[in-house]
């Protein structure tokens, strides 16, 4: 397989995992389940997550054990596939990819993260209201990590702070866990990020 057939299944394994982390998150903060969004995304996600239900629940009925475990057993699988590709004759380094499925299930939560406070922003901007039932699971889920900063630095007349200080605490967890988890592991970062 070439690099082309290799970075095109990378990605299809990130986008899924970026799907799973998804629907982690909004179970998380406790999204409309019944949202059209919310509904596609599990039809989309149960053919992986299924498997791990039948043993593992949500814990204090909002984290769910199984969505995690599904996305960490995705990423592994696909990074002990691609280094028996690249390294045939050597044995799978199991500690590093373990440590490189956990690093790559917290760089996808923290990118959703991200992009989510990007739309929440330009969406305060252009429809402060929305109805949208995209724009409504936005609110959803960046609300429980912005209500904690709110209560810190509350607005000032019509600026909210709290979105510069919630982006920054992404960028410090990003740079310094996930990067220090992506550089213990001793694999090529683009194998585990996103």
């Amino acid at each position: 397989m070439g690099s082309a057939g290799l970075s095109l299944i990378h990605t299809l394994v990130n986008i899924y995992l970026l799907l799973l982390m998804l629907r982690f998150l909004l179970q998380a903060s406790r999204a409309d389940y019944y949202n059209p969004l919310s509904q596609s995304l599990v039809k989309i996600t149960q053919p992986v997550v299924g498997p791990f239900q039948s043993f593992l629940g949500p814990v204090a009925g909002r984290f769910d054990l199984a969505t995690l475990a599904a996305g960490f057993a995705l990423k592994v699988i696909s990074l002990v596939a691609v280094f028996m590709l690249f390294f045939s004759g050597m044995g799978v380094p199991v500690v590093p990819i373990l440590i490189a499925g956990v690093a790559a299930l917290a760089s996808a939560i923290l990118k959703i993260y991200f992009f989510a406070l990007i739309v929440m922003i330009i969406l305060s901007w252009v429809a402060p209201n929305a109805s949208h039932p995209g724009a409504l699971l936005v609110m959803q889920l960046v609300e429980p990590i912005m209500a904690p900063v709110r209560k810190v630095i509350p607005p000032l007349g019509m600026i909210d702070l709290s979105p510069i200080v919630v982006f920054i605490a992404i960028n410090l967890i990003d740079g310094f866990v996930v990067g220090s988890l992506i550089r213990a592991t001793g694999l090529p970062s683009t194998w585990i990020g996103l």
